[in-house]
């Protein structure tokens, strides 16, 4: 999971027609491709969803959380941060708009109510400095 990062915001992008999580907001992030490390695709999912074309050396790591859902289901999260450079990176755009209604900057200490709760514990983490977390079990 991706913390695009620019002066105080963080780029947030608003799930639609997904049928998980739509209508919250949710940081830029996907699933692992077959053969494909965690590095590998936070970059491509970057590039997909918002356009923003970073490299390894961009990326910080900002946590890793193990969450379970309310309906049981556990998952492990990778998250990475990176500092927004337009010159460099490119603007980010929803380059998925059958998949997200919209993109915005909000500020990383005051997320909207409606952030998918994974994406709030994660950012959380990076905002405490703590390299691990675990929650809803």
């Amino acid at each position: 999971m991706l913390l695009l990062i620019r002066a105080g915001d963080i780029l947030l992008a608003l799930r639609d027609g997904t049928g998980y999580a739509d209508g919250l907001w949710n940081l830029p992030s996907g699933k692992l491709e077959a053969g494909e490390h965690a590095l590998a695709a936070v970059l491509r999912e970057a590039r997909e969803e918002v356009g923003v074309h970073l490299g390894p050396a961009d990326l910080r790591p900002a946590g890793t959380l193990h969450y379970r859902n309310p309906e049981g289901q556990g998952r492990l999260g990778l998250f990475f941060a990176a500092t927004a450079d337009p010159d460099r990176h490119g603007e980010p755009v929803n380059a998925e708009p059958h998949k997200c209604a919209g993109i915005g900057w909000f500020p990383i200490g005051t997320l909207p109510p409606n952030t998918v709760p994974y994406t709030a514990e994660g950012v959380g983490l990076y905002l405490r400095g703590e390299p691990f977390g675990v929650a809803g079990w």
